[in-house]
Formats: structure tokens, sequence, C-alpha cells
């Protein structure tokens, strides 16, 4: 195997090509650390899951940045939902916003489920995305309309629990790391770590609308730029 030289990986025993092809693994799909060795195994590469880990921590959330550059300017649409997940034996609330395209704007873990929990991520929101959507769509929950009023007070919103299934779905995988993970450990370990997938998730995103040679081209051009936010070529 040709090693890759890249100053990222710079002191590592295992070339970039191996690293990030792993830590790819991880945060592409909900895979425990040791499925991913085992993955890596099959491959003839022995790793154990504890350098794995490690790489997931040093290069993940620097990767998910450099995709979130690079990803189109989100849609006018937002869905907005909360969904309550367990940390250390207590209940918190997972806030997420997705577009209209199903690609994920922001995340917020938080211990509270009101109104001034939903300033903060509408506030949170504005400031990623730089403008406010055309339309703000989410359920009954009343904390979302109070906070509306003060934050975007000129923005339509559209309160349906039917209308907003987009967001509702985007929740699954989450449902599925916190089982593989046997649940998190902290507020900030979860607000962390679910920030990486979601943004290689939008990385590889396929339309519902798009054929099979449609997507075969958007996954050709995800190949190409995750290649370029790790610095290491395509073809591993």
């Amino acid at each position: 195997m040709k090693k890759t030289r890249h100053p990222r990986y710079a002191r590592h025993r295992f070339p970039a090509e191996v690293i990030s092809h792993a830590v790819w693994l991880y945060f592409r799909f909900p895979l425990s650390l040791r499925m991913v060795e085992e993955m890596l195994a099959a491959r003839g590469i022995l790793v154990s899951h504890d350098p794995v880990r490690q790489w997931a921590l040093k290069f993940g959330q620097n990767f998910a940045t450099q995709i979130r550059r690079r990803l189109p300017a989100p849609g006018d649409k937002w869905h907005l939902d909360e969904v309550v997940i367990s940390i250390a034996g207590r209940k918190h609330c997972l806030w997420r916003a997705v577009d209209q395209h199903g690609a994920v704007l922001d995340i917020l873990v938080q211990s509270r489920r009101d109104t001034q929990a939903a300033k903060r991520l509408l506030r949170k929101l504005l400031k990623k995305q730089g403008v406010a959507p055309r339309v703000m769509i989410t359920d009954k929950l009343a904390s979302y309309a109070a906070a509306k009023r003060t934050v975007m007070p000129s923005v339509e919103h559209r309160q349906h629990k039917g209308l907003n299934n987009r967001a509702e779905n985007s929740h699954q995988p989450t449902r599925r790391r916190e089982r593989i993970m046997k649940r998190f450990k902290s507020a900030g370990q979860a607000q962390r770590f679910l920030s990486v997938p979601d943004q290689v998730a939008n990385l590889f995103h396929r339309p519902a609308t798009s054929n099979a040679a449609d997507y075969r081209q958007s996954r050709a051009r995800a190949f190409t730029a995750w290649a370029e936010v790790t610095g290491v070529a395509v073809g591993f």
C-alpha cells in the first residue's frame, strides 16, 4: 500500500488512506468502533478499535466543518423538531433543523424543552446560516411559536404534525447511533459527536427524486469532495 504523507497525518503509524477510510466508515454509517475494526480487518488492516476512536475524535469535527463550507446554500423552508434522548440517566432534548431537501442544518442538545430552548435553537440557526428561512415548519409545540415571534417575527410559521415528517425522520439515524453507542455520556459529547455524522450524511445525501445515473454522479462528486477534505486521493 502506498502511504500518503499529508501533514495532517504526521506522526501517525497508519497511512492516511486507512485513517480517512476508518473515519468515513464510523461517521457515515451507524457502526460501533469494534465493527469498524472488523471491517478493516476483513481488508487485511489490523488496527484495534481504540485508534479508530482517537482518529474520530481528532479528525471528525474538522472534516465536518470543511464539509459544511462546501455544501450548497440550504433551502428556504426549515423543518424543526425535537426528540428526547437519555444522557447519563437524565432526559435531554435534541433539537434538529432540516431543510426541505432533507439536509440537516444544525442540532442543539439542551436539558430543557421550553421557549428559551427554542430561542437558542433559532438564534444558532440564524448565526450559522446567515439568513432567515421563508417558511418554518414545526409540530404544535407552543415554544416554537413563542420563540419565532421574538427571533424571526416576519417568517411564515406552519404548525402541523403531518407536515413535519421530514424533520421527524431525520432523528432515526440518531436513534440507531444511540443504541450502538449504549447512549451518550454527556450533553457536550452528544453535541460534538452528532454534528459530525449529520454533515457527512449531507455530503452523501441522495435526493428522493434522483434516478440511478444521477445518484452515481452525485456520489462520485461526494467522494471527490471527501478526498479534498481529508487530503487523501479517491480509490483506497
